[in-house]
């Protein structure tokens, strides 16, 4: 594996009672970039997410990961390891106010995850770190709110929070715009440009004007395959993707 790798997979096969989801694809992500996975619905841009955190057990094809095969590593110990995902579905606790949030995702350090006996005082050591956070995705001034209660695109930058609260060194996204208003893509791509400096982002969406502006590479998936690679400039460029999905969304 090149040095400047550190996501790679080989042809990967997921293969659901007959139907192949995942169809060889091998994907390369080069350390410090970020890289889209872009496709049609259906062409399985989540499926391999949930192959890459191990989420879904990989029919064949091999997974590695700063060099390392980690195609049957559980998926608590890859996020421990650095590869750390985000989802489609809001993953807060409504209740919990934005701080709580992050102190939760926080509490992993100090090795009391499940002591639910102890006094939620003894997770104010979190505070300070957990405000950081919050301030990286500039929420600072609602630290104090539910999560249930702030607007969509804010709930989705806590959710950001809270998964920069594992210290990934990959970050995936699973479609971090999607159902945004312009306001809030604007924000969010702003966002992911920050938290990209020091850490590598693969992420699936199907805003192009954001991935041209924000990926160094893109993979163009097409029921279960890769169709290209490339630059956006490239890609976009290529007739079997205009046809297949660039075309088909303009």
């Amino acid at each position: 594996m090149a040095d400047d790798l550190i996501l790679e997979t080989r042809d990967l096969v997921k293969e659901f009672q007959g139907f192949v989801a995942v169809n060889g694809v091998s994907l390369r992500v080069k350390r410090g970039s970020i890289h889209a996975l872009i496709g049609p619905n259906g062409a399985g841009k989540t499926t391999v997410f949930n192959l890459l955190t191990r989420f879904l057990p990989a029919t064949r094809g091999s997974i590695f990961y700063r060099g390392d095969d980690v195609t049957k590593t559980a998926p608590a110990s890859l996020a421990r390891r650095g590869l750390v995902r985000s989802f489609q579905i809001s993953a807060v606790f409504p209740s919990f106010t934005a701080l709580e949030n992050v102190r939760v995702a926080l509490q992993r350090r100090l090795g009391t995850s499940f002591h639910f006996w102890r006094s939620g005082r003894s997770l104010e050591v979190l505070d300070d770190r957990a405000r950081e956070l919050l301030a990286a995705v500039d929420l600072e001034g609602l630290a104090g709110t539910a999560a249930g209660e702030l607007p969509y695109g804010r709930k989705r930058a806590l959710e950001v929070a809270t998964t920069l609260a594992l210290e990934p060194e990959v970050l995936l996204l699973d479609e971090p715009t999607a159902g945004m208003g312009h306001e809030d893509v604007g924000r969010t791509t702003d966002l992911i440009a920050r938290v990209a400096r020091g850490r590598t982002v693969l992420m699936v969406e199907h805003n192009l004007s954001i991935v041209s502006d924000l990926c160094d590479r893109i993979t163009v998936l097409a029921r279960g395959s890769v169709l290209a690679e490339g630059s956006y400039q490239e890609v976009s460029k290529d007739p079997a993707v205009l046809e297949a999905y660039i075309g088909g969304a303009t």
